[in-house]
């Protein structure tokens, strides 16, 4: 380790760990496995083991060195001519501004507060839109999103299907900034303020469409709507809305925080609720949180919102319950505006980051990272083929096995089971039954040993080979196998294969398949010009292209004793798995995550979200009422407005596939 070695930047309240589990961290796994610089190198002992358990040498991680040699450098930005990547990365930067390689185009198209339907209330760049206005409005903070296509010849990637020119953007909301939000900032809590911050999270459903010049443009549509924090909701699976842990003074309604998502083989969207905990609070001086609460992170103050100052639905001590009913996948169909969003409960309920879904033996299978310093990963399993619930009237998310991940020291690893009644989930060791089991998940994973990560975020899929990769964005350095730094500020990628390449299997076989940070700080980083920090978006083109989001702490990025300065900016990156080579793709302005990626199904047009330009940062400063343009002005850069969340529109000029 160099001299320069960062200090571990300062926790946001999400990354504080609630774990008080003694089982074993992923760090600790690691350091058992290999010795330290062969994990950090991919692992002679660990990539044998991923080629036993059914890859093929292709697939293979990088070997370590031998003893004694050095670790081979990685491949340089510009290497593997005949690989996936066939763009000229960009450089890194902390300007205010968007940066895409050399021969592509970027449009803005749906930024916060642009209107559902086109003609529905306008944007006021001074905040004062009411609560009814940003009801019709797209919310703040975008994050996971997909592209339903509409129309003929959607399904293959035919280049003039109508699928590839015109679709619905379905985006989740992750949070909101009040400084923002509001024109007066959060130092009064009103229930208007209140109703106006539950309008801006959520869902938003936009039917978008490509003109003749190129451009697209949001159209009128019957799909569009907003699913937000007072959208009435329902409940199915183990644990119904008459639960006695769900009741609360006020109906059912609202999904909240909803970071990443997924997409089921039958067309519906999964928004994913992660840190639910951060609006709930209380003025009660007698409240105590009790067991269930604390683990999940609830206590009298929340993030700062003080909704419960406003309103009693958000009172833990008044209405205890309400913070019960978030967590959850909540399930939206785009194309039936008539539909009642349902909290699938028989996938679980922590502080779910996604939901990365595929198909195994005409199965359901759900990826999900719980993210939170010292928690887990899950998959969910359906019992019988999902096309078969269906003919049934069944909906396939309220039947299967939901499981926990742990990962040994030998490379291998197992899912198990958070089933009632099977291993330490009995009656008596104090577990009702599985709805028990599912409101208690992470206590339940607690339980059966489950491995503790730095911070489980997006999952995804390769589609040539059924790889599962997951991103541990950072952390405080678990005494595990999947840890290989204590403490863990850059984070790191792990990918593993299930057995026999079947994804509903219970064993698997895993390696690192990148260590992420900069050389200048830690010698043991081989990414060369290519460096990045903090993991947490992952997805995979049709082609397998892994595609890598970043998302740098604003209490770190760009400052160089947080060991950021070289890293720059949030950025987006493309692997291609077979190689391991690199390249970045794409750098966005300052205070911003980049969060959220999707093509149409002829990967011609990219969808891309910004999240948060403009937040407070200890390098830039701290957006005010009086001046919320502190640190970031984009995208519009309007010298009385204001930085906005955006999704962006990126094509390239010769009309090529994204990223060949």
């Amino acid at each position: 380790m160099s001299e320069k070695r960062p200090v571990f930047p300062e926790f946001d309240p999400d990354e504080v760990s609630s774990n008080p589990s003694d089982n074993r961290s992923f760090g600790d796994v690691v350091a058992t496995r290999l010795s330290r610089r062969a994990a950090l190198a991919g692992g002679t002992a660990a990539a044998a083991a991923f080629v036993m358990a059914g890859g093929s040498a292709q697939a293979a991680p990088r070997r370590g060195p031998a003893a004694g040699e050095e670790p081979a450098a990685a491949p340089a930005a510009e290497s593997g001519r005949h690989g996936l990547l066939g763009f000229r990365q960009v450089e890194t930067h902390d300007r205010d501004e968007l940066v895409v390689p050399e021969g592509y185009r970027v449009q803005v198209l749906i930024p916060w507060g642009t209107p559902i339907q086109p003609d529905g209330p306008r944007w006021l760049k001074d905040a004062s839109n009411s609560a009814a206005d940003q009801e019709q409005q797209v919310g703040m903070h975008h994050d996971g999103m997909h592209y339903f296509p509409l129309g003929r010849g959607h399904r293959g990637g035919d280049r003039h299907g109508k699928g590839n020119e015109r679709g619905l953007l379905v985006l989740n909301h992750e949070y909101i900034d009040q400084q923002i939000l509001f024109p007066d900032g959060d130092e009064e809590m009103t229930g208007e303020k209140v109703d106006k911050a539950l309008a801006a999270q959520g869902v938003s459903i936009v039917e978008v469409a490509r003109g003749k010049d190129g451009q697209w443009r949001r159209v009128k549509s019957r799909y569009a709507r907003k699913v937000h924090g007072n959208t009435p909701v329902t409940f199915s699976g183990p644990v119904t809305e008459k639960h006695p842990a769900l009741q609360a003074g006020n109906r059912p309604m609202g999904t909240l925080n909803n970071c990443s998502m997924g997409v089921t083989p039958w067309g519906t969207y999964l928004a994913c609720e992660e840190n639910f905990n951060s609006y709930f609070g209380t003025e009660d001086p007698d409240w105590e949180p009790d067991t269930l609460q604390k683990r999940y992170g609830v206590d009298n103050v929340g993030f700062g919102y003080n909704w419960h100052t406003a309103s009693e639905r958000w009172d833990v001590a008044a209405n205890p319950g309400e913070v019960n009913r978030f967590g959850w996948i909540t399930e939206i169909d785009p194309k039936d505006p008539r539909q009642t969003p349902v909290k699938r409960t028989a996938l679980g309920r922590f502080k779910r980051e996604g939901c990365m879904v595929t198909e195994a033996r005409g199965r359901f299978v759900g990826y999900s990272g719980d993210d939170q310093d010292g928690d887990y990963v899950y998959k969910f399993v359906g019992d019988r083929p999902w096309r078969e619930h269906r003919r049934a009237g069944r909906s396939p998310l309220d039947h299967g096995r939901l499981h926990v991940a742990r990962y040994n020291d030998d490379g291998s690893g197992d899912w198990l089971p958070l089933v009632h009644g099977e291993g330490e989930l009995t009656t008596e060791n104090g577990w009702k039954d599985q709805a028990d089991v599912l409101i208690r998940t992470r206590e339940a994973a607690d339980a059966v040993g489950a491995t503790r990560m730095d911070r489980p975020e997006w999952l995804a899929v390769n589609p040539k080979n059924k790889d599962v990769y997951v991103s541990l964005t950072n952390g405080s350095g678990w005494d595990s196998a999947a840890t290989p730094r204590d403490p863990n500020p850059y984070g790191h990628i792990v990918r593993w294969r299930e057995k026999g390449g079947d994804n509903t299997a219970t064993s698997f076989h895993w390696d690192i398949f990148v260590l992420a940070g900069d050389p200048a700080y830690d010698e043991e980083v081989k990414l060369g010009d290519n460096l990045f920090g903090s993991p947490d978006g992952l997805w995979f083109d049709a082609d397998g292209r892994l595609w890598i989001q970043t998302d740098v702490s604003n209490s770190s990025q760009n400052l160089p004793e947080k060991g950021y300065d070289n890293i720059g900016n949030n950025a987006m990156l493309a692997a291609d798995p077979r190689t391991r080579e690199i390249r970045r793709f794409l750098v966005g302005p300052r205070g911003a995550e980049i969060t959220g990626v999707i093509t149409t199904p002829d990967q011609r047009t990219m969808f891309v979200n910004v999240q948060h330009p403009g937040e407070a940062t200890e390098a830039w400063g701290e957006p005010t009422p009086q001046n919320p343009r502190d640190v970031s002005n984009w995208p519009d850069f309007d010298p009385e407005g204001r930085p906005r969340s955006a999704t962006l529109v990126i094509t390239r000029e010769d009309g090529g596939r994204i990223g060949a």
